[in-house]
Order: C-alpha cells, then structure tokens, then sequence
C-alpha cells in the first residue's frame, strides 16, 4: 500500500510541529483543523508509527516525527527550489542556449557582451561555437543551435534576423606597399594583386568575389587560410593582399607590418544579425540573450 505522503501533507505536518498545535499549525496553512488532523492520521495509519504525541496542551513530535520533520523539510525546500527553476526557466532567466557565431562577431563584440550577460544571468549557460555565417541559418532550421551571428543579405523563412552590429572591410596590405599612402581604395584599382582569402564558402569571401564579379574583374588568388591572424602573417611577408574587418585585425595592425585601407564601396560595410527561430520555436532563454545582447531601437528582420 502506497503511504499518503504528498507535499501538502508534509507541510502540514511541518507546521503543526512548528506552531505546537494541529489547530495553530492548519490556521497558517489556512487549512481546516478537521483536514489537517485527518491527513496526519492517515499518514501515521499507513505507515504505522506515531509522528505526534497529543496532549490537551498541544503536540509533540516523536522520534519518527522528529526524522520526518527533517528530512521532510529538506524534500520541501528541494520542492520549492523546483518550482522556483521551473518558473524561472519559463520566464528566461534560467536554462541553455547553444550559440553559433561568425569569427568577426566572436573578435570585435560577443566577448565583453557576453560577460556581461553570464554574470547578470548566471542560471543561463551559453554555449558557444564558431561557424561560417552559411552554416548557421540551417542550424537553426534543424534545431542544432538556438542562437546565430551571421552576415547574411537574404534572411532565410522560419527564422527572425534582428540587426546586431556594424562593421566595416578593409584592404590589408605590407606596410611598404605601392598604395601605403592611399587613404582609402576602390577594387578596381587592385587587378595586379595577389590575394590572400579565408578557406571555405564564408561570407566574407562571397562578398568580395562578387564584388570582383560584378566588375567583370576576376581576382587572382595565391593562397587561402583558414584564420584572420593567419591571413594577416602572410600579407606581412609580402605574399599578397587581404581584404579583412580591420577592427577584428587590430592587434595584427598593431604588432605586424601592415596597414588597412578603407574599402570606398557599399559592398564593404556590413550589417550582422542576431538570428533566432520565429514565434514559440525560439526558448525562453534563448529570447533572453538575444534581447540582452542587441541594441533595443533596431527593428527585426523576419523570413
């Protein structure tokens, strides 16, 4: 026979050990005296021990009551811390949050932003890993990531694009270059170049190809790294030029022989998005961190 120990039960019988009587004990629940009394005996019925002696003046725990007082109190406490996370996971302030970001947000924003949101929302663990901004909007589709950062032009369906941060690409050349004195630079005036580029089908690469294809102007490609640092070594040997976010480079800037032109043409100025699922795909957390780490005033862009 399953004993009729539920949680109401035990805070009864914490109460009425506390307060010395069935009637003071069941007046702070706001219990009736005839339900509280009743509990208690079909609690000791089922179990076959006394929890409380009774006497005209009130009651006393026994050895037993005294036990499930205090483990009773523990499992209560652990109740009550329960329902206190539960509340709090649905309202965003606790859970995970899997994050996908592209290099340039992880160098130039998401570090001291997400500081500052671990230890303003410690109950939300956020993991963090970086991707391509191509691979993270499928990610979210499928369900392996709940947060992107992303250079995308075109927003994909299902998904919420809420303008993040700008930045900026500039070309990085040797320090000793023909064009060091420029004070900024059009792609047109780079067909004699050697390029360095990012590996893979990244968007910054995508951006530069078209430009060069849409001046009808094919680049000349000499090698293909996989890192900013790396890419920037290279241009510092002499092997080429790069187009890079300078503020993702400065320490590059600051410890190598280069420098960064300004890149005079729209195609070079970024926007990057914080991506999530739209409507109730999105967690709560996930919401939260996002509503934390973007500027308030920038109006969403949805799929």
């Amino acid at each position: 026979m399953t004993a009729p120990l539920d949680l109401l039960t035990l805070r009864v019988i914490l109460s009425v050990a506390e307060s010395g009587s069935i009637s003071a004990g069941s007046e702070k629940l706001q219990l009736a005296v005839a339900a509280a009394s009743a509990r208690i005996s079909a609690l000791e019925t089922a179990l076959g021990i006394r929890i409380f002696e009774r006497s005209p003046r009130g009651v006393e725990l026994t050895t037993a009551g005294r036990m499930l007082v205090q483990r009773g109190g523990e499992l209560l406490g652990a109740a009550d811390q329960l329902v206190a996370d539960l509340q709090d996971w649905g309202a965003g302030l606790a859970g995970h949050v899997r994050m996908l970001a592209n290099a340039s947000a992880l160098l130039q924003v998401l570090p001291e932003r997400l500081e500052a949101f671990m230890r303003t929302h410690p109950r939300i663990r956020v993991e963090v890993e970086e991707r391509i901004s191509p691979e993270i909007p499928v990610a979210l589709l499928e369900g392996r990531a709940d947060v992107g950062v992303v250079d995308v032009a075109t927003p994909s369906a299902g998904l919420s694009f809420l303008p993040f941060f700008q930045d900026a690409v500039s070309l990085v050349i040797p320090a000793n270059h023909a064009l060091a004195n420029q004070t900024e630079i059009r792609l047109s005036q780079l067909v004699a170049e050697n390029f360095i580029v990012l590996t893979g089908a990244n968007a910054l690469r995508t951006r530069l190809f078209n430009a060069a294809s849409a001046l009808g102007q094919p680049l000349k490609v000499r090698m293909q790294m996989r890192s900013f640092d790396a890419a920037c070594r290279m241009v510092a040997a002499g092997l080429g030029v790069a187009v890079l976010p300078a503020t993702a480079i400065l320490p590059q800037l600051a410890h190598l022989p280069l420098k960064a032109l300004p890149i005079a043409e729209d195609w070079a100025r970024r926007t990057h998005y914080l991506v999530l699922r739209t409507g109730d795909e999105a967690t709560a957390a996930a919401r939260t961190l996002v509503q934390a780490l973007r500027q308030p005033s920038a109006p969403p862009v949805s799929g």
